[in-house]
């Protein structure tokens, strides 16, 4: 059985930092990009970032230069670490496994897995 757990998530005040974790088990995923996304009440789901089988990254315009997403294969795990948190950022996070591999997907529909969700809340 395919499992992505999401974790770490939390109260925070603006400008502080959290660094989510997203586990998988039942299958590796070193072939296939990873992505977050996060959706917050009454809005769409929405991409935050992905890293790549070979470890590049693509970040939308909110996260950079605040985000950074890495992987680690040999532990199956993928993080999301989020620094400069504003009141804006507050969502429930989710990580995903894009459903085909060698492919750099930005959409929802692009990804087959996903994780439980993790609440992060910024205070301001």
């Amino acid at each position: 059985q395919v499992q992505l757990v999401d974790s770490g998530g939390g109260l925070v005040q603006a400008g502080g930092s959290l660094r989510l974790s997203c586990a998988a088990s039942g299958r590796t995923f070193t072939s296939y990009t990873m992505g977050w996304f996060r959706q917050a009440p009454g809005k769409e789901r929405e991409f935050v970032g992905a890293i790549t089988w070979s470890g590049g990254t693509l970040y939308n315009e909110s996260a950079k230069g605040r985000f950074t997403i890495s992987r680690d294969n040999a532990k199956n795990t993928v993080h999301l670490e989020m620094n400069g948190l504003e009141p804006e950022d507050t969502a429930v996070y989710y990580c995903a496994a894009d459903s085909v591999p060698y492919r750099l997907g930005v959409r929802t529909a692009d990804y087959g897995y996903w994780g439980q969700g993790t609440q992060v809340t910024v205070s301001s």
